[in-house]
């Protein structure tokens, strides 16, 4: 009898299964899960095996981000200077104006989303003088979350803004005394100012496409992530900008699982949109690797209600019911999946009138949907959102944002943003994510940390102790929740017989480390399918180097996510984590200092 293709030993596995939830060893044949046991399984090894020995370390079931612009995401990773993780904005600055020499015109420096001012040390975010002073020449392109974007006076050229420059809807862009542009553009309520800023800037060429895509994949893996589901994206048109994605699976070489959704691109020209695509693909299509999973996370512009906490709460348009009846009927009809960026809670009483509406009209009857985010949803529309059998995707974007939410809105509504516990208690499907990688890090680590310690990305903490996570409900719902959001339930989210082999090997035991070092940990052996498709430190010889394309792309210096070791670039490595017991924010609309680091809300 032929052996396993490969078997792990001397692990800690954890399988999700209530049945057997430890094993020290796993068998995998055919990219899936053949046998779990004990130092029993090798012998079951033929020539042909693939032996490695996990060392003790912990094994998980492969992570599954539910909410990731991971399509998108690949396309311009390999621009992208990324400040994810890194502790101070001394260093960060230090990283842009190294960047800003290496980019040759007409190339941008892009420093898009995944950071936040609480994560330095300084505790603030960049001037305009300094971006100007770290990039005199080089256009240079911030955003943060989708409430602001820095542009130095090099930007501002490329992309023609000036004193006539009119402020779009929805959008401002600052302006001095003279009325000429400072390079502060500000979402006012909505980010299509900053969005579309973003899009004038250059492009990478296919083949730079195909491996920056390549190198954004691996760094996912790195992480410990085997699967996502893909929401869209402004400006990520279907089919073209799904080409790379395409050839990569076509060539049998995603070292990823993806569910994308479609994301609709036109205002005014949605329902043209969904009913161009239901002729041209269908929920489902595809394979284990890649498969379209429906519609959204934007069905119609008129329904987006984006988080910015520095902002009042939007309302949105007398006409938006009109339009989503009229794309969900469609999708009822078509039963399409779908899912809608769902923020505030007014707006989703309004959404969920319109779904039951439809329903009556053309039941949904199992048809899968479900809210992305839905940080302020109320437990009577919790309760509607069970009755018509929909889920919810979180997000960790009040780890980013918490600060701001808790200076407009209160402690006492902060405690509950969003009602997790709630949701996992009226057995909603839930399933976690990140919403990188514009908005937070994709680093899903960060979100567990935030599940479990209540906590922001800079410390400040959010929650009482009733509405933290254990350590296993977090890993259930980057595992086994997510999984329900592809309907992939049956096959991916735990290590048993017959499941899809994905997994990761830690670099410390997420069980065992003191809380705050979850934000630290990282896979050092990832498997996809009963492949390895990463290895880090005593693994590092089972995967092949993946060279960087073009030269002077940011991710051959500073790689992703940052870690912040020995081997890091930067001499400003050296700076220390922030000090949060004694740094203090100003809250306006509470007259009244916080601090950051202290357990000291009261509930």
């Amino acid at each position: 009898m032929k052996g396993p293709d490969l078997i792990i030993h001397n692990g800690k596995i954890s399988t999700l299964d209530a049945q057997s939830p430890e094993a020290s060893a796993i068998a995998i044949s055919d990219g899936r899960v053949e046998a779990l046991g004990g130092e029993e399984l090798t012998a079951t090894a033929d020539d042909h095996t693939q032996l490695i020995d996990a060392k003790g370390r912990r094994v998980i079931p492969g992570l599954n981000d539910s909410h990731i612009h991971v399509i998108r995401g690949g396309l311009n990773f390999n621009m992208e200077l990324r400040w994810d993780g890194v502790p101070s904005l001394a260093l960060a600055l230090e990283m842009l104006m190294e960047q800003a020499k290496r980019t040759p015109p007409p190339q941008w420096v892009r420093v898009i989303g995944g950071w936040t001012e609480f994560q330095f040390a300084e505790r603030r975010m960049p001037t305009l003088d300094e971006l100007n002073l770290a990039a005199p020449d080089t256009p240079v392109f911030i955003l943060h979350l989708y409430d602001r974007a820095l542009v130095n006076r090099a930007a501002l050229h490329a992309l023609g803004y000036g004193k006539d420059t009119p402020d779009p809807p929805g959008g401002m862009i600052e302006r001095d005394r003279n009325g000429n542009p400072t390079g502060l553009l500000i979402a006012k309520p909505n980010a299509m100012l900053l969005y579309a800023s973003l899009a004038k800037g250059p492009k990478l060429d296919f083949e730079d496409q195909v491996n920056s895509t390549r190198h954004f994949l691996r760094e996912l893996n790195r992480l410990g992530l085997t699967s996502a589901i893909d929401a869209g994206g402004g400006f990520q048109n279907y089919p073209d900008d799904y080409r790379v994605i395409q050839e990569l699976a076509k060539m049998g070489e995603l070292p990823l699982r993806i569910a994308y959704n479609l994301f609709t691109q036109h205002p005014k020209g949605e329902l043209a949109d969904f009913s161009q695509w239901v002729t041209m693909t269908q929920p489902g299509q595809g394979d284990d690797f890649l498969r379209m999973n429906g519609a959204g996370e934007m069905l119609v512009f008129s329904a987006a209600d984006f988080e910015d906490f520095l902002e009042p709460r939007p309302d949105l348009p007398v006409m938006m019911e009109e339009e989503l009846t009229a794309v969900v009927r469609l999708l009822a009809e078509k039963r399409w999946p779908f899912r809608l960026h769902a923020t505030y809670n007014e707006s989703i009483t309004r959404f969920l009138d319109v779904f039951e509406a439809v329903n009556r009209d053309i039941p949904f009857n199992g048809l899968r949907w479900f809210f992305d985010h839905a940080e302020t949803i109320t437990a009577e529309n919790l309760e509607r959102v069970k009755e018509l059998g929909g889920g919810i995707a979180i997000q960790n974007r009040m780890a980013f944002q918490g600060e701001y939410f808790l200076d407009r809105y209160g402690e006492r509504e902060t405690s509950h943003t969003p009602p997790v516990r709630s949701m996992m208690a009226m057995d909603i499907p839930v399933g976690a994510g990140t919403d990188a990688t514009r908005v937070a890090s994709y680093n899903p680590w960060l979100s567990l940390y935030w599940l479990v310690s209540g906590r922001t990305i800079g410390g400040t903490l959010l929650y009482p102790e009733a509405n933290h996570l254990s350590r296993m409900e977090a890993l259930r719902l980057y595992t086994e929740g997510s999984s329900w959001f592809s309907g992939e339930e049956e096959k991916k989210g735990n290590l048993t017989p017959g499941a899809l082999a994905d997994l990761a090997v830690l670099s410390a035991d997420y069980f065992e480390v003191p809380e705050k070092e979850i934000k630290g940990i990282e896979s050092v052996l990832t498997v996809v399918g009963g492949k390895v498709v990463y290895g880090g430190e005593e693994f590092g010889n089972l995967v092949p180097p993946l060279p960087v394309s073009p030269d002077w792309s940011p991710v051959g210096r500073f790689g992703g996510y940052h870690r912040g070791d020995a081997s890091a670039p930067l001499a400003a490595h050296k700076q220390a984590e922030p000090a949060h017991r004694h740094t203090r924010i100003w809250l306006p609309s509470q007259r009244r200092f916080w601090d950051l680091g202290c357990d000291c809300f009261a509930w």
